[in-house]
């Protein structure tokens, strides 16, 4: 079993950084699994008449993204969720690459939690922007 990052092993301003191309599947998956049909994302005649003039992926898929970086990268495997916010700056399309940047901004050792800038850019443009709380288990914690 994979294990990720302990508390005392982060350091603030480390950060991990990830890339997915989002794909039809992507989008058509994400769909059936959320129960998220809006035909923005899944009808390209529809999508055609918004102010967005073609189809968009999810918002939370981007955030779905953040999930990954931080459950498989910084802190890793063992790390729990306590919060996370989310500001949709730019829209996600089809085809396009994600880069995910998730970067330690605090460290709360009485807490065990870490504090993380959530970032996703396409292009190098910022698309998504937020802030999570991950509690991380201590050095010689059992998991």
């Amino acid at each position: 079993m994979a294990v990720g990052k302990t508390l005392e092993e982060i350091e603030i301003g480390a950060f991990a950084e990830r890339m997915h191309t989002v794909t039809e599947q992507d989008i058509q998956a994400f769909a059936d699994v959320s129960g998220d049909h809006n035909p923005v994302h899944l009808d390209a005649d529809f999508a055609a008449t918004t102010p967005f003039k073609g189809r968009i992926a999810h918002g939370m898929l981007s955030g779905a993204y953040i999930s990954a970086a931080i459950a498989g990268d910084l802190p890793g495997p063992g790390s729990i969720y306590i919060s996370q916010t989310l500001s949709f700056r730019r829209p996600v399309r089809l085809d396009d690459t994600v880069v995910t940047r998730v970067t330690v901004t605090a460290v709360d050792p009485d807490k065990a939690r870490v504090t993380l800038k959530t970032e996703c850019f396409v292009n190098a443009k910022t698309v998504v922007e937020g802030e999570a709380v991950v509690m991380v288990p201590r050095q010689g914690a059992s998991a």
